[in-house]
């Protein structure tokens, strides 16, 4: 008897997430930010594939700005792999060629198990149970979907129409059609027709993907498998060619390729499943009181109805209101009623058009060294919160334009100034004067947290003038110019 075929999750990690503003952030997406039970939605979906049947490594699908929070999480979970990343985004089809190319080119008899990597789902055994059932049809030949049992008449989702069953294979039904999403009324008619939501959860086998990709999208495949040929590789990382990648479509995988296939079929799954995908969806992790109001952190409800309330570092408090979503972070604050709760993308979209700086990095910014936190701001300084991992270091660096005093919190600090290197310990400080080249570190095994105060012309943090780095981060293009006042205003915000 042969083997099974092995499974390869293959975990999509790029998404912005912006329908969760303010909490998800371009810089801090949905997948980092958005947390059950103090574990991220990126860490819920990679210990979820890792109880499916033989799977210790996957394939992430990423961008270069996410790259060290994905490995972080492979870290943290236990998994091991290389992850692909892409230099602009360009929706799923472009990524799941690549991963298919990639995977194919060392096991044409793989099983791909393609996912989000911000999806919650509570019951981990039947996912693998329906990952299980659809990884058989997959070997059949079958490019499988998983079909949500829906809620309710939905417009956030697509649908999906199953047709004629799939002897030999229970529950599996071949593929009529994809629907886009349908408004109110036509989402009601396509409940009742027996249609399923569209999770965006793929099974197929990797030869299968990219023939079906060549077959129904030889132009994208053709500009994929140029771009892999033409990879640079970075410890696990690997970079797909910028040219090559960029001519392809930005188009998903259901137009490119499943709604022209004939051999895609679908299996229903009627698990617990969400994609939260607005802030209406993420109440609904949350226990309702008496009075049906839900919140995560500090909130108190007084003559409030049917509210939601996310305020994880201080007290909110709601009075007198019905059905409103309050979503409190340090720099900005969304209030919206919960029956427009999935329209916050448009605000989005009106930030981005602003150029406001919220709508990209929070006040805490993760680096792959750590984090820091900006606490206070003004024309000529800012102060920060630095936290450095254990074993961690920041470049070796210099500024054209700021000085630095650094005070040390908590843990030991080694500190690089000129031809000086020397530790520092809680509640010492020191000077790192304009242009002298710096490195922080922590050489200890706990994290180190200190206080920055910058002062200067330019707080940017473009002004960063890398001389060597341990993460592969290139220098940043410093100068000694003149920055208007417009853009040291924007800097100074974030």
């Amino acid at each position: 008897m042969s083997a099974s075929p092995r499974i390869v999750p293959v975990v999509l990690c790029g998404g912005a997430g912006t329908r969760l503003w303010p909490l998800s952030r371009q810089a801090f997406p949905k997948q980092f930010a958005v947390e059950v039970k103090q574990k991220s939605l990126l860490d819920l979906t990679l210990n979820r594939v890792k109880s499916l049947d033989g799977v210790s490594a996957c394939l992430a699908v990423t961008g270069e700005d996410y790259r060290f929070m994905v490995r972080d999480a492979l870290d943290r979970c236990g998994l091991s792999g290389p992850m692909l990343l892409e230099p602009v985004a360009r929706n799923t089809a472009p990524a799941i060629c690549a991963a298919a190319l990639k995977i194919v080119s060392a096991d044409p008899e793989a099983i791909m198990v393609v996912l989000p990597s911000d999806h919650h789902v509570v019951d981990t055994g039947a996912f693998c149970d329906a990952v299980g059932r659809a990884a058989a049809l997959a070997n059949d030949g079958w490019w499988v979907t998983l079909g949500i049992a829906p809620r309710g008449p939905s417009q956030a989702f697509g649908y999906i129409e199953p047709g004629l069953a799939i002897d030999g294979h229970d529950q599996a039904a071949q593929v009529t059609h994809f629907i886009e999403k349908p408004d109110a009324a036509a989402a009601q008619q396509l409940i009742q027709d027996g249609c399923l939501w569209n999770a965006g959860i793929f099974i197929v086998q990797a030869r299968t993907a990219t023939d079906l990709v060549a077959k129904h999208a030889p132009d994208l495949h053709a500009s994929v498998r140029e771009a892999l040929d033409e990879v640079s590789i970075d410890q696990s990382f690997i970079r797909l060619a910028p040219g090559a990648f960029a001519q392809c479509r930005s188009i998903s995988i259901d137009h490119a390729v499943l709604e022209k296939e004939p051999r895609v079929a679908v299996l229903p799954y009627e698990g617990d499943w969400s994609d939260l995908g607005s802030w209406d969806a993420v109440a609904g992790l949350y226990r309702a009181d008496e009075a049906g109001n839900q919140s995560d952190g500090d909130a108190w409800f007084a003559d409030a109805q049917n509210c939601f309330v996310h305020s994880p570092d201080r007290l909110a408090v709601v009075l007198g209101l019905q059905d409103v979503v309050v979503v409190d972070t340090p720099d900005a604050l969304l209030v919206t009623s919960r029956a427009r709760a999935e329209q916050v993308k448009t605000v989005v979209d009106g930030l981005k058009a602003a150029e406001r700086p919220e709508l990209t990095d929070h006040r805490k910014v993760v680096r792959p060294w750590g984090t820091f936190e900006g606490i206070d701001r003004g024309e000529r300084y800012q102060v920060k919160r630095i936290t450095v991992k254990p074993g961690a270091q920041l470049s070796l660096q210099y500024h054209h334009h700021r000085a630095e005093h650094w005070i040390v919190v908590t843990g030991t600090a080694r500190v690089t100034r000129g031809d000086q290197t020397f530790l520092l310990h809680e509640n010492e400080s020191t000077y790192i004067p304009l242009g002298a080249v710096h490195r922080l570190e922590n050489p200890g095994k706990t994290a180190l947290e200190l206080i920055e105060v910058q002062s200067g012309s330019y707080l940017g943090e473009d002004d960063i003038v890398r001389v060597d780095d341990v993460y592969g981060r290139e220098a940043e293009p410093a100068s000694d110019r003149t920055f208007p006042p417009t853009t040291i205003a924007k800097a100074s915000r974030q």
